[in-house]
């Protein structure tokens, strides 16, 4: 697996069912504009690396790469006004995501 830099940047991921469930509840919704229905969850590259490799029972070669000019140091989005506006935040976590999306991507793989 590459890790870019030490790893340490952050990131934010989403279950696709909160943001499908989001996008409907903004829908629905009266506020108008921008709204962020992210997942406000940080996690550094590595941690993300460490969790996978649990539940995966890979053996965990980590390769680390330069990390790009570009690549920020950190993305966390801020949903107070889907919270606010909605009554909307995300219901499932990193670990529980995971823990959905690896054994559907092995089927993928088992079936060539």
């Amino acid at each position: 697996m590459t890790i870019y830099g030490d790893g340490t940047q952050t990131r934010s991921f989403q279950y696709v069912s909160d943001l499908v469930n989001g996008l409907v509840a903004l829908m629905d919704g009266e506020h108008t504009g921008p709204i962020n229905i992210g997942n406000p969850g940080e996690f550094t590259m590595l941690e993300l690396a460490e969790i996978i490799i649990e539940l995966t029972g890979s053996p965990g070669v980590l390769i680390h790469e330069s990390l790009p000019r570009d690549d920020p140091k950190q993305r966390q989005p801020d949903i107070t006004l889907a919270k606010q506006h909605l009554g909307w935040e995300p219901a499932i976590q990193l670990r529980e995501g995971l823990e959905k999306t690896i054994p559907y991507f092995a089927e993928l793989l088992a079936r060539g």
